[in-house]
């Protein structure tokens, strides 16, 4: 029996003729032969999915979701993913990392995580499909002169038209307002920080603002305080190390800043309704 994986897989998308952009279309038939899909893994870049037939079955962060014809889906590299199954589907996906992407699609595409499968209507799905069509023909004619930004500047108009697609349907409209604004700060340095910043007073700080004020703004925003945004994003973490990877609790527990085991075993235990080691017996029968 081979030694088990301590780490989450980071499967790249790209060989090194190709470094950090990947787009085609595949079928069911090639999405099953492809084992590593079926494996709970991380990607090294940004990855989406647009299905023009059938019904991909994939699971994202332990939950499942049927994406079907004329959806499209986006998935963020912290995010844990694997093919659950699929059926007659033929699906068009591209790949692509942080280096090929816009500073502004990047900084929007934290905006819309976590996404779940988006319907389009049928003139979006049509002008998107044909998007990703251009960045196949584009990234199959490799002899061009120009190709890496030819494929850089499709792919990233490609990116571009799915981000606002997310958008279009999400509940904001209109100009941010300084409660949004803060808040989507405060989301991004919680994203980067999460394993070493527990206290919201450490946030404040770094937005130059109160913690009380800070505190009004994302609850304002979101309905919830800063608290209880930092404990999901570290429980979420700890979810995926737990069922994905080969490290004790102990081991995840200090990855996520705990030195005292027991406290984030009790904190475990409380946000989740069961402990860590049930936990992973749960999502693992």
């Amino acid at each position: 029996m081979g030694k088990k994986v301590k780490s989450i897989p980071v499967n790249p998308f790209a060989p090194a003729l190709d470094p950090g952009v990947v787009v085609g279309k595949i079928s069911s038939g090639s999405l099953l032969s492809y084992q590593a899909a079926h494996r709970p893994h991380r990607h090294d870049g940004h990855f989406f999915l647009l299905v023009e037939k059938g019904t991909a079955h994939i699971e994202i962060d332990l939950e499942k979701y049927h994406i079907k014809t004329s959806h499209v889906l986006y998935v963020h590299p912290n995010q844990v993913h694997r093919v659950v199954k699929s059926g007659k589907t033929d699906l068009y996906l591209l790949g692509i990392t942080n280096e090929n992407l816009t500073s502004q699609n990047l900084e929007l595409l934290e905006q819309i995580v976590p996404a779940q499968p988006l319907p389009l209507t049928k003139s979006s799905f049509s002008i998107v499909s044909q998007a990703i069509r251009l960045c196949i023909n584009i990234f199959e004619r490799k002899q061009d002169k120009l190709y890496p930004s030819l494929l850089k500047g499709a792919c990233n108009t490609l990116v571009a038209l799915i981000i606002s697609q997310y958008l279009e349907q999400s509940a904001s409209t209109g100009k941010l307002s300084r409660f949004d604004t803060i808040t989507k700060a405060f989301k991004l340095l919680l994203e980067r920080d999460f394993a070493g910043v527990k206290r919201p007073s450490d946030y404040a700080t770094a937005l130059n603002i109160s913690t009380p004020y800070l505190n009004e703004c994302v609850r304002n925003a979101t309905g919830f305080p800063v608290s209880y945004h930092i404990q999901q994003r570290v429980i979420l973490e700890a979810k995926r190390l737990i069922c994905h990877s080969g490290k004790s609790v102990k081991e995840i527990a200090t990855e996520l800043g705990y030195n005292d085991y027991a406290y984030f075993s009790r904190f475990f235990t409380k946000v989740t309704g069961m402990t860590a080691i049930a936990f992973r017996k749960k999502n693992l029968e």
